[in-house]
């Protein structure tokens, strides 16, 4: 694609942006390119629910600390809200809205009946015991109990989560309720309601849509390379799938440091490492080198998987791959955007590379309601399928309007979310 318009930085400087304010950006051109009125972006850049919590946590030790939790719907004109929560120290209250309104788009672009919703506490998870955890789950839960529920909001995994806290959650909720409902969380485990195929589902769509950019600019996967920062839920599974697929997975991160083999990683092997020791450091046959290092690799595809705003103003002049593919949410900065654009990298957007999880989160979400569920090669040909059409449609849109696949891809969604707002009407 040629002539496109990509985002550009608004006035905020580059190093005090959040991921809101790139988030409210990306909406204001989607709103400006699609011709709407301009009431729409304050329709549409502000949560319509937000709720703030106290989360009181009595340690092992019998000693007393508070925690600080969010929940944030940003949109359900076109059904219940949709989102994961995380634990992280990092997590704020503009994070989470940031995270929700870019969940309402992805939702739209993939066509579910869904919302936009986030959650998170701001928690390390690495400096608490599973108890702890536990009771953080637990009563976290509780105090958002009121705004979630299977028709209303759906929480689901996310950075620092697991489908152990799933099943936390949905049992605190069935406990509140008196009955078990399946259907309150998604990613849970397979003995407690969850789907087949869900735990690798956003890294298997990662890995789905990588390879058909790979293929859109010209490059076959069999001898191709790639880099993949973060090596968590998203980023393990997705270097997994692209080594199968034939490339050379030749380095990868995370939070401890990053290891490079300009051969290729024995994946399988790697795996096993990070299970035996907590990290891939160390990992034997492979040199370590810093996360800055990985990101400037010159490789054939490129796939931040870990948190936002890692490619952003001051390093995307460095950024050497050929394809972007956003396993996070977030990772390339508005202002990175332009810069990439202008070299020559293909950037495939959030909203569309990482939708595999809450697409299978869908499938969950139905296969709870109904009490039926269906075989993994199912699961797992219906993700594939709905990742490859979502693709056609966002290039086929991109390439008809000269614009990069972010604006399109965010330009189809809010449209998609518009649509159901203006059939639905204002109220009152």
């Amino acid at each position: 694609m040629s002539d496109t318009v990509v985002p550009t930085a608004a006035s905020t400087p580059a190093s005090t942006r959040s991921p809101l304010d790139d988030a409210r950006e990306q909406l204001a051109q989607a709103v400006e390119v699609l011709g709407l009125r301009p009431h729409v972006h304050a329709l549409l850049a502000e949560p319509r629910r937000e709720l703030s919590v106290s989360i009181p946590l009595r340690r092992d030790d019998g000693t007393v600390e508070v925690l600080r939790g969010y929940r944030v719907q940003h949109n359900y004109s076109r059904g219940p809200g949709k989102g994961g929560v995380r634990f992280d120290a990092r997590v704020d209250l503009d994070e989470v809205r940031a995270l929700a309104m870019w969940m309402t788009w992805k939702c739209a672009l993939l066509d579910v009946p869904y919302g936009g919703a986030k959650g998170g506490v701001r928690v390390d998870p690495r400096a608490y015991s599973r108890a702890e955890l536990e009771r953080i789950t637990r009563r976290y839960t509780s105090e958002i109990s009121p705004l979630i529920g299977p028709n209303q909001d759906i929480p689901a995994p996310d950075v620092g989560t697991d489908e152990q806290t799933m099943a936390w959650m949905m049992d605190t909720y069935s406990v509140g309720m008196g009955y078990t409902v399946l259907g309150v969380v998604t990613g849970k485990p397979i003995d407690a309601g969850g789907s087949l195929g869900r735990a690798s589902s956003t890294s298997r769509g990662v890995a789905a849509v990588a390879l058909r950019a790979l293929g859109h600019v010209g490059i076959a996967p069999e001898g191709a390379t790639a880099a993949v920062q973060g090596f968590g839920k998203v980023g393990r599974g997705a270097a997994r799938f692209l080594a199968e697929a034939g490339l050379a997975v030749v380095a990868v991160s995370d939070v401890d440091g990053a290891v490079h083999a300009p051969e290729g990683l024995d994946i399988a092997a790697l795996e096993a490492h990070v299970d035996a020791t907590g990290t891939v450091v160390g990992f034997p046959g492979s040199a370590p080198i810093d996360g800055e290092q990985l990101l400037a690799l010159e490789v054939d595809l490129l796939v931040p998987a870990a948190i936002e705003g890692v490619i952003h103003a001051d390093n995307a002049a460095a950024v050497r791959a050929k394809v972007i593919v956003e396993g996070a949410n977030g990772p390339v900065s508005s202002a990175a955007d332009g810069i990439l654009s202008k070299q020559g990298v293909l950037v495939v957007p959030d909203i569309l590379a990482n939708a595999g999880g809450v697409v299978v989160s869908y499938f969950e979400w139905v296969q709870a309601n109904q009490s039926y569920w269906w075989s993994e090669e199912e699961v797992d040909d219906r993700l594939v399928g709905r990742m490859n059409k979502a693709w056609d449609d966002v290039v086929a849109y991109a390439d008809s309007k000269h614009l990069s696949l972010r604006l399109a891809a965010t330009c189809m969604a809010v449209e998609r979310v518009y649509r159901a707002h203006e059939l639905r009407g204002l109220y009152p």
